[in-house]
């Protein structure tokens, strides 16, 4: 279920908001001003407990945090974002330069800007249970498995050569096919454990997670 708690709001914030800032680039909106908004949006939720509401959580935190940006944007008073961003609030560490790279790397050809925000959402939730992984591993003694292996949890790499992988990690072929298979399976469960916590029914990870792939 979406969260109630300030907590788990702020870190569903904080881990969403590059899909916001691309969709306000997108939507014409200059750096600075798309800064603004994502950071006078999340303040926003913030402040006004808006998960505390009746019915605001209800379907997928995907589509409602859209529904919920779209209509800050519209209402939301230039003066008012320029205070928030003199010092008043500043909810999320914001890198303009790196956002500005990673917005032109991974939605340069997504001009539309509901398509840029849906498909930064995807791979937001991809590199989210990507780094859960990557956190296993090192707590359990495998981060040079994972360095090695991670290459291949979104397919087969005909770039790398078997050998080469064998050899870095002193393990036989068997093994090293084991070993991906392994890591294919928990990172699956980890993708489904992140989407999980962005619907409120259970019987919707599936869904989203088939959306979530017809984007990428």
């Amino acid at each position: 279920a979406l969260p109630g708690s300030r907590e788990a709001l702020e870190k569903l914030c904080r881990t969403y908001w590059f899909p916001l800032y691309a969709f306000a680039r997108r939507h014409g909106h200059a750096p600075e001003a798309a800064q603004d908004l994502t950071q006078g949006f999340f303040a926003h939720l913030i402040e006004h407990h808006f998960f505390g509401r009746a019915e605001p959580e209800r379907g997928k935190f995907r589509s409602f945090l859209l529904g919920a940006f779209k209509r800050f944007v519209r209402d939301q008073d230039r003066a008012q974002l320029a205070q928030r961003r003199g010092g008043q609030v500043e909810f999320i560490a914001l890198d303009s330069a790196e956002a500005e790279q990673r917005l032109s790397t991974e939605a340069g050809d997504t001009p539309d800007p509901e398509g840029a925000y849906e498909r930064e959402w995807a791979l937001t939730v991809l590199d989210e249970a990507l780094k859960l992984l990557q956190q296993e591993c090192r707590g359990e003694g495998k981060a040079e498995l994972f360095e090695v292996l991670h290459p291949f949890l979104q397919g087969d790499r005909p770039d790398l050569r078997q050998a080469d992988v064998e050899a870095r990690l002193d393990m036989s072929a068997g093994a090293v096919k084991v070993a991906i298979h392994r890591l294919r399976r928990r990172y699956g469960e980890l993708l489904r454990a992140v989407v999980a916590h962005t619907v409120t029914d259970p019987g919707e990870v599936e869904e989203e997670l088939r959306h979530l792939v017809r984007l990428l």
